[in-house]
């Protein structure tokens, strides 16, 4: 059996304990996740078990959505609550409309500086591995989309402004670095306190599960969508007839059913089976990934 489990990844657990967990649950090695979460960080964490791992790095490409606290008044060594956080910067003398302006200017298509506790590989090493053995870690800009950052609320205490946004972006996007790059804008210094993922491309809070339940359920794999019905959730999809079905089994490519057509499109069978990924070129289609018979 294969699929796409959603989990509501809880807080205090690396993205790495849930596969662990979910790994002796299903009774399988093959399953890995599509975006690691931070331990701080809750939400939304997509799965694939057995054949669906293959899907991950599709899956990764699609469109992200948080809900995240940035506090402004200090900075912090990871960017975010659990590092070490520096002496306090005032903010009485900032305002609302400053906050604004300097948040919608990381609208857009930006060059964005990843975290230096992310999970890039520098010379072969996670940089956050490095920063955590006492290495001082730059990492090159890179550029993202953001197709929004909208704030919920603004809060004062005297010594903390603490802003609550909502953002939309592409995948590679990293909101500490909004929050920290917020407080360099406005000169004193910013963080994450909070930061929950409530979507990846179509898979919501709404479709995800508590990985409690996962663990408790008599039968986990009802918690698991088919591939199928993943595909057609994430990408154009169109079925082909049983002469086609043998052809993608065999590799040998089939006509474009989306002539035009640019990205990767879902094949399927005409039992909703999915039976490959792939990409249209010219007047064929060439394959990415089949899964003929859980290949």
């Amino acid at each position: 059996m294969s699929g796409v489990v959603v989990v509501d990844k809880p807080g205090g657990v690396t993205s790495h304990d849930v596969v662990r967990d979910l790994r002796r649950v299903f009774g399988t090695r093959k399953i890995g996740h599509a975006g690691t979460l931070d331990p701080m960080a809750t939400g939304v964490l997509v799965l694939g078990v057995n054949s669906g791992t293959r899907t991950l790095g599709h899956l990764t490409l699609t469109t992200k959505a948080y809900s995240a606290t940035i506090r402004l008044g200090a900075s912090s060594s990871t960017d975010d609550a659990e590092g070490t956080i520096s002496s306090t910067t005032s903010v009485e003398h900032l305002t609302d409309s400053q906050i604004r302006e300097n948040l919608a200017q990381q609208v857009g298509i930006i060059w964005q500086r990843p975290s230096s506790v992310s999970a890039i590989k520098v010379n072969g090493k996670r940089a956050h591995e490095l920063v955590r053995a006492g290495e001082s870690v730059e990492l090159p800009q890179r550029q993202v989309t953001i197709q929004s950052i909208d704030i919920d609320k603004i809060s004062r205490d005297g010594v903390w402004c603490d802003i609550t946004v909502n953002v939309v972006c592409s995948s590679g996007t990293y909101i500490r670095a909004i929050a920290r790059d917020l407080g360099e804008s406005l000169e004193v210094g910013g963080h994450l306190t909070a930061l929950r993922r409530t979507a990846v491309g179509p898979f919501g809070l709404d479709s995800s599960h508590s990985l409690e339940s996962i663990i408790r359920a008599e039968n986990p794999w009802n918690e698991v969508l088919d591939l199928g019905s993943v595909a057609q959730m994430v990408w154009p999809s169109f079925f082909v007839d049983e002469s086609q079905e043998r052809a993608i089994s065999l590799g040998q490519r089939i006509p474009t059913p989306d002539p035009g057509g640019a990205g990767t499109i879902a094949l399927l069978n005409q039992h909703s089976e999915l039976l490959a990924l792939a990409e249209v070129t010219g007047d064929v289609v060439s394959y990415k990934a089949v899964f003929v018979n859980n290949s």
